[in-house]
C-alpha cells in the first residue's frame, strides 16, 4: 500500500538518491525512513542499526569505549551509507562530524524535528546513552545545541510532532520528486 495521496503513482520526476534524514533522537527518522524507502521501492539504511550490527549495541559501545570511539565508528558507517542509492537515517549526532556535514551538502537532506512534549512518550524505556542522565531536559539541550548544524545541512524541515508517518512520507516524496 502506498503512502502517496489517492491516485498518485509517485513523483512526476525521479527522486534523487540518497535521501538522508537527520534530526534529534525520537523525531521519527527510522520509522519515516523505512516507510519512505518502501514507498519508493528502494533500500532503507539506519546507520545506528549498521553500527550495532558491526560493533554491538550502541549503549554498550558508549559504556565500553566512550563517545569518541563511537563517533569514529559512526563516521565510517555514515560515509559508506551516503554512497548508496537508498533512504538513509542518520543518528542524531552524526552531523557533529564536519566531514559528514560536507558530504551532506551535495545530497537531498530532510530534517525531522519534534517538540519536547511530543518526544517525551517516544523516549520512555529507551536505551539512549546520551539521555541516561538528564532525560527530557538533556534531550532538549542536545537538540538545541545541534539545531544550527541540522539547519546547515537540511533542504527541507518537517515537524513530526502531530503528523502521521503517511503524511510525512507524502510530503517528502512530493518535495523530492520536484528536485530531479
Amino acid at each position: 500500500m502506498s503512502d502517496l495521496p489517492a491516485g498518485a503513482d509517485g513523483p512526476a520526476r525521479p527522486v534523487p538518491l540518497p535521501i538522508v534524514l537527520v534530526g534529534p533522537m525520537g523525531a521519527g527518522k527510522s520509522r519515516v525512513g523505512a516507510r519512505l524507502a518502501a514507498s519508493l521501492g528502494v533500500p532503507f539504511i539506519d546507520t545506528d542499526q549498521r553500527i550495532a550490527r558491526r560493533h554491538g549495541p550502541i549503549d554498550e559501545i558508549f559504556e565500553r569505549e566512550g563517545e569518541a570511539y563511537f563517533r569514529v565508528a559512526e563516521r565510517e558507517v555514515v560515509a559508506e551509507a551516503l554512497r548508496e542509492e537508498a533512504v538513509i537515517s542518520l543518528g542524531g549526532g552524526a552531523i557533529l562530524d564536519a566531514a559528514t556535514r560536507a558530504d551532506l551538502g551535495r545530497l537531498a537532506v530532510v530534517r525531522l524535528d519534534v517538540t519536547p512534549e511530543a518526544v517525551a512518550p517516544r523516549l520512555v524505556g529507551g536505551s539512549r546513552p546520551l539521555l541516561a542522565a538528564g532525560g527530557l531536559e538533556r534531550w532538549t539541550r542536545i537538540r538545541d545545541e545541534r539545531r544550527p548544524l541540522y539547519d546547515e545541512v537540511a533542504d527541507l524541515t518537517i515537524d513530526t510532532s502531530r503528523r502521521s508517518v503517511a503524511r510525512i512520507v507524502a510530503q517528502i516524496t512530493e518535495w523530492a520528486g520536484g528536485r530531479a
